[in-house]
């Protein structure tokens, strides 16, 4: 599987990242979103252990290798303009127009 970006939105990634390091994960999410499941797309602090790399130019994106299959090979991840939103699609499907960003990091904690 590989995800496209323009600069745009590789420039809104960023801000969403900020100094910390992190990777990204498409997931397929079902809890606590009272229907039958949501795209979102997550910081994380690493991949988890159950993690397939997705193919990107700019940034590590991982998803769940049970969860690979509800993707299509390519899929285009492009950063609303207008709103503080993403967009996740395919040649053949709209995955999702709002998409939401949940960072998942550990805070962190300065030492005195």
């Amino acid at each position: 599987m590989r995800i496209q970006m323009d600069e745009y939105t590789e420039s809104k990634i960023k801000e969403k990242l900020g100094d910390r390091p992190g990777s990204l994960r498409l997931v397929y999410d079902t809890i606590n979103c009272g229907c039958n499941g949501v795209v979102t797309l997550q910081i994380a602090d690493k991949p988890w252990d159950t993690d397939v790399p997705v193919e990107s130019e700019v940034f590590e994106v991982w998803t769940d290798r049970q969860q690979e299959q509800q993707f299509d090979p390519v899929m285009k991840l492009e950063a609303d303009r207008n709103y503080p939103s993403f967009k996740l699609s395919s040649d053949g499907a709209v995955f999702s127009r709002n998409l939401k960003v949940t960072d998942l990091r550990k805070p962190e904690h300065s030492v005195l």
